[in-house]
């Protein structure tokens, strides 16, 4: 089992930057896949970023590209997504998640996950 508590989300300017950490317990994070998705008022919940359990693999969904980095520190059993640049479109509430199966590839897919954090806000103003 894998438990997930997202933090640092917060209130932002257009142009400005957060870093979300992803700190996780359980015996298995190290060797899980990771992702970040974000889900806004009445949308579906979409992958932001994927990192693979190496942390030598990562995919990003097209709005964030060359604006995010996702990452890993196996060591202190936590995930991180740097955001910089913000824009109001990248407000919603973000949310990391463990994949189902270890040692698995770059996964894009909500049903590939199978443990999630409680999610934290994050809000751009113009």
């Amino acid at each position: 089992q894998v438990q997930l508590v997202e933090s640092g989300g917060g209130l932002v300017q257009a142009g400005g930057s957060l870093r979300l950490s992803c700190a996780a317990s359980g015996p298995t994070f190290a060797n899980r896949g990771m992702g970040w998705f974000r889900q806004a008022p009445g949308k579906e919940r979409e992958v932001v970023a994927a990192i693979s359990w190496t942390g030598s693999s990562t995919d990003y969904t097209d709005s964030v590209k060359g604006r995010f980095a996702v990452s890993r520190d196996n060591a202190k059993n936590t995930a991180y997504l740097q955001m910089n640049s913000l824009k109001p479109e990248d407000t919603a509430v973000y949310y990391c998640a463990a994949a189902r199966l270890a040692y698995g590839i770059v996964y894009r897919r909500r049903i590939d996950y199978g443990f999630w954090g409680q999610g934290t806000q994050v809000t751009v103003s113009s």
